[in-house]
């Protein structure tokens, strides 16, 4: 288990729980309870009734005949953009909305981006009757209108964060403002394998399911459990940590994280955090992250909403650094193209975000080899974007 988180948080050098005290109640509380409540019997076959009666698991592995056939590969797609709400980040609300439950929790907080998270979020509340406030920066809110809307007609409240980029790390600062004030009632369901221990670990676990059923997906139609390459976009990291998961201390697979270079990496317009990062900490764990020379965070810039985060999750940063794991960044004409290659050839419409997956077939030596690209999303959410970017 050496790429598993450790007893005190840590994966490597990255992680742990470094949060001002007004958290610790909040932090000391998952971390005492969180493994007793998850691995209890009671709780799995709830989560897994969820999983498949509610969320449509298990998605299915999907082999994508004349993309293979493009790049001399078997190239399978787990197709994780079927699941209810569209995307992987349902997995991790279902088992968050029911750990909060288990701690008598009656109100939920979420950060958003893309608004795949918030969208979830907001559906597992209306599943349980929970109060929901979901914060998203205000050019998210802009770029995302569809999901903005799906979450108000769920009953959720938006509340817009005003400050810095306007995005994704600045939502995520507003919920843990909202998250210290009111630590006796709520619940913050972050979304991504990012913030304190344990965060990181709790979503990996939750996300886990997508290479739980991998294994024996791949064994019926390869007769082998293992794929040559696993491919996965990472802002965070959660689809990605899902689909490595059960892979981590298996050395046949090659895990591959796709960063975005938005306008390129020599810009100052790229959420590149292995290309551009250094050690720090970022919102409450030690991982790599975008900063100046005073380490002050440095706004980061994709095309996607769900990829420009100044930051990688602690696991993720310990591949990298252990080189378990190869990050490549794409940039944003890199992506979209991609995401329309894999419309036209496959019928399927990826979210952003999944189509920097797509977009490193001819950066990797994979003729002859099974792939798998985790397709995290589907790209309902981003017609605007895709119309604005109009090289199709």
């Amino acid at each position: 288990m050496k790429y598993k988180v450790n007893s005190s948080g840590f994966y490597g050098d990255f992680g742990g729980a470094y949060i001002p005290e007004m958290l610790f109640s909040n932090i000391d509380e998952l971390k005492k309870n969180y493994l007793s409540i998850v691995e209890k019997d009671s709780f799995t076959r709830e989560f897994d009734y969820y999983l498949k009666k509610y969320v449509g698991r298990p998605t299915p592995l999907y082999y994508a005949k004349r993309l293979s056939e493009k790049y001399g590969s078997k190239i399978y797609l787990k197709r994780e953009d079927l699941c209810h709400t569209g995307a992987h980040k349902i997995n991790n609300t279902i088992g968050q909305i029911l750990l909060a439950r288990e701690l008598k929790k009656t109100k939920i907080i979420a950060e958003t981006g893309a608004g795949q998270h918030g969208v979830a979020t907001a559906t597992v509340c209306a599943l349980m009757g929970m109060e929901c406030v979901i914060y998203m920066g205000e050019v998210d809110i802009e770029r995302q209108r569809p999901n903005v809307e799906r979450m108000r007609i769920l009953g959720a409240e938006v509340r817009p964060a005003t400050s810095g980029s306007r995005t994704l790390k600045d939502a995520t600062n507003e919920a843990m403002r909202h998250w210290i004030n009111n630590p006796d009632d709520t619940h913050y369901i972050i979304g991504s394998v990012v913030g304190p221990h344990p965060y990181p670990d709790m979503v990996a676990r939750f996300q886990s399911v997508i290479s739980e059923e991998l294994i024996g997906q791949l064994k019926r139609v390869e007769g082998r459990d293992y794929p040559d390459f696993i491919i996965a976009c990472v802002g965070g990291g959660s689809n990605a940590a899902g689909i490595f998961y059960h892979y981590l201390d298996n050395p046949k697979v090659n895990l591959v994280g796709v960063e975005a270079a938005g306008l390129g990496v020599s810009t100052n317009k790229s959420a590149a955090t292995t290309k551009l990062g250094k050690k720090g900490v970022l919102h409450g764990s030690k991982t790599l992250l975008m900063q100046d020379e005073n380490g002050q965070i440095t706004e980061p810039y994709s095309i996607s909403a769900g990829l420009d985060y100044p930051g990688i999750g602690p696991l993720h940063a310990h591949l990298f650094d252990s080189k378990r794991g190869e990050y490549i960044s794409v940039d944003d004409d890199e992506a979209m193209n991609a995401g329309i290659e894999l419309s036209r050839l496959e019928g399927i419409i990826p979210a952003i975000e999944t189509a920097h997956a797509f977009s490193v077939f001819d950066k990797l030596d994979m003729k002859g080899k099974v792939l798998v690209v985790n397709l995290s999303g589907r790209g309902d959410k981003d017609l605007e974007t895709y119309i604005k970017w109009g090289k199709y």
